[in-house]
Protein backbone atom coordinates (compact mmCIF):
# COMPACT_ATOMS: atom_id res chain seq x y z
CA UNK A 1 0.00 0.00 0.00
CA UNK A 2 1.39 3.69 -1.09
CA UNK A 3 1.70 6.37 1.73
CA UNK A 4 -0.49 9.32 1.70
CA UNK A 5 0.43 12.30 -0.02
CA UNK A 6 -1.24 15.21 0.11
CA UNK A 7 -2.80 16.36 -4.13
CA UNK A 8 -0.34 19.36 -5.28
CA UNK A 9 -3.70 21.02 -6.63
CA UNK A 10 -5.06 20.66 -2.84
CA UNK A 11 -1.48 21.82 -1.01
CA UNK A 12 -1.77 24.89 -3.32
CA UNK A 13 -4.75 26.02 -3.05
CA UNK A 14 -4.96 25.80 0.98
CA UNK A 15 -3.37 25.95 4.25
CA UNK A 16 -3.37 23.10 6.72
CA UNK A 17 -5.87 23.63 9.84
CA UNK A 18 -5.09 20.82 11.64
CA UNK A 19 -5.04 17.11 11.50
CA UNK A 20 -8.00 15.29 12.97
CA UNK A 21 -7.98 11.17 13.70
CA UNK A 22 -8.53 10.18 10.52
CA UNK A 23 -8.35 13.56 8.10
CA UNK A 24 -5.83 15.92 7.59
CA UNK A 25 -8.12 19.86 7.31
CA UNK A 26 -7.69 22.29 5.19
CA UNK A 27 -8.50 25.67 4.59
CA UNK A 28 -9.51 26.80 1.02
CA UNK A 29 -8.24 30.07 -0.11
CA UNK A 30 -11.27 31.94 -1.03
CA UNK A 31 -12.27 34.47 1.57
CA UNK A 32 -15.83 34.80 -0.14
CA UNK A 33 -16.50 31.41 1.86
CA UNK A 34 -15.29 30.28 5.20
CA UNK A 35 -14.46 26.70 3.29
CA UNK A 36 -12.98 23.55 5.02
CA UNK A 37 -11.71 20.43 3.09
CA UNK A 38 -11.11 17.43 4.55
CA UNK A 39 -8.83 14.62 3.31
CA UNK A 40 -8.68 11.23 4.34
CA UNK A 41 -4.86 10.68 5.31
CA UNK A 42 -5.39 6.77 3.25
CA UNK A 43 -3.69 6.38 0.08
CA UNK A 44 -5.41 5.83 -3.30
CA UNK A 45 -8.59 6.74 -2.30
CA UNK A 46 -10.54 7.89 -4.82
CA UNK A 47 -14.77 7.82 -3.79
CA UNK A 48 -16.71 7.69 -0.65
CA UNK A 49 -17.27 3.95 -0.97
CA UNK A 50 -13.70 3.74 -1.08
CA UNK A 51 -13.36 4.47 2.54
CA UNK A 52 -12.95 0.99 4.85
CA UNK A 53 -16.21 0.14 6.32
CA UNK A 54 -14.33 0.60 9.80
CA UNK A 55 -13.15 4.43 8.90
CA UNK A 56 -16.90 5.51 7.95
CA UNK A 57 -18.10 6.80 11.22
CA UNK A 58 -15.13 8.07 12.18
CA UNK A 59 -15.02 10.53 8.69
CA UNK A 60 -18.84 11.19 9.32
CA UNK A 61 -17.75 12.44 12.93
CA UNK A 62 -15.06 14.65 11.39
CA UNK A 63 -17.54 16.37 8.40
CA UNK A 64 -19.94 16.90 11.89
CA UNK A 65 -17.02 18.32 14.21
CA UNK A 66 -16.23 20.71 11.29
CA UNK A 67 -19.52 21.78 10.69
CA UNK A 68 -20.34 22.46 13.93
CA UNK A 69 -16.94 24.66 14.23
CA UNK A 70 -18.08 26.74 11.14
CA UNK A 71 -21.17 27.53 12.28
CA UNK A 72 -19.52 28.88 15.52
CA UNK A 73 -16.86 30.36 13.47
CA UNK A 74 -19.40 32.29 11.10
CA UNK A 75 -23.57 31.72 12.42
CA UNK A 76 -23.80 29.99 8.56
CA UNK A 77 -27.28 29.63 7.29
CA UNK A 78 -26.66 26.51 5.47
CA UNK A 79 -23.59 23.99 5.57
CA UNK A 80 -22.77 22.57 1.95
CA UNK A 81 -21.10 19.24 2.04
CA UNK A 82 -19.97 17.48 -1.23
CA UNK A 83 -17.21 15.09 -2.21
CA UNK A 84 -16.92 15.54 -6.32
CA UNK A 85 -13.60 15.03 -7.25
CA UNK A 86 -13.67 15.53 -10.85
CA UNK A 87 -10.57 18.16 -10.85
CA UNK A 88 -8.72 16.33 -8.20
CA UNK A 89 -8.98 12.56 -7.99
CA UNK A 90 -7.77 12.42 -4.33
CA UNK A 91 -11.10 11.82 -2.29
CA UNK A 92 -11.83 15.41 -0.61
CA UNK A 93 -14.96 16.30 1.02
CA UNK A 94 -15.80 20.05 0.87
CA UNK A 95 -17.60 21.79 3.90
CA UNK A 96 -18.86 25.31 2.86
CA UNK A 97 -19.96 27.77 5.12
CA UNK A 98 -22.89 29.39 3.35
CA UNK A 99 -24.83 32.43 3.78
CA UNK A 100 -28.14 33.70 1.69
CA UNK A 101 -26.21 37.00 0.69
CA UNK A 102 -22.80 35.50 -0.34
CA UNK A 103 -21.64 35.38 -3.67
CA UNK A 104 -22.64 32.16 -5.30
CA UNK A 105 -26.64 31.98 -2.95
CA UNK A 106 -28.76 29.90 -3.44
CA UNK A 107 -26.36 28.07 -6.31
CA UNK A 108 -22.80 25.97 -5.81
CA UNK A 109 -19.67 27.97 -5.18
CA UNK A 110 -17.87 26.14 -7.66
CA UNK A 111 -17.33 28.39 -11.15
CA UNK A 112 -18.54 31.38 -9.53
CA UNK A 113 -16.14 34.39 -9.80
CA UNK A 114 -12.67 34.26 -8.93
CA UNK A 115 -11.12 33.20 -5.70
CA UNK A 116 -10.92 36.47 -3.10
CA UNK A 117 -7.04 35.64 -1.23
CA UNK A 118 -7.51 35.77 2.41
CA UNK A 119 -5.26 39.10 3.57
CA UNK A 120 -2.35 37.58 5.68
CA UNK A 121 -3.51 38.64 9.18
CA UNK A 122 -6.58 37.43 8.31
CA UNK A 123 -5.74 34.27 7.04
CA UNK A 124 -3.78 34.06 10.40
CA UNK A 125 -6.66 34.61 12.51
CA UNK A 126 -9.11 32.38 11.13
CA UNK A 127 -6.71 29.18 11.01
CA UNK A 128 -6.09 29.66 14.67
CA UNK A 129 -10.14 30.13 15.39
CA UNK A 130 -10.27 27.31 13.30
CA UNK A 131 -7.84 24.95 14.99
CA UNK A 132 -8.86 26.41 18.36
CA UNK A 133 -11.79 25.05 17.51
CA UNK A 134 -11.09 21.97 15.90
CA UNK A 135 -8.77 20.92 18.73
CA UNK A 136 -10.49 22.08 22.37
CA UNK A 137 -12.68 19.87 24.18
CA UNK A 138 -16.14 20.85 24.37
Amino acid sequence: MSTFVLHERLAADTSVVCELPFSRCLLMHDARYPWLILVPRMADLRDLHEVPAENRQTLFDEIDQVSQALIKLTDAYKINVAALGNQVPQLHIHVIARQQDDDAWPGPVWGVGEATPYADVELLKTLQNLTHLLTTTP
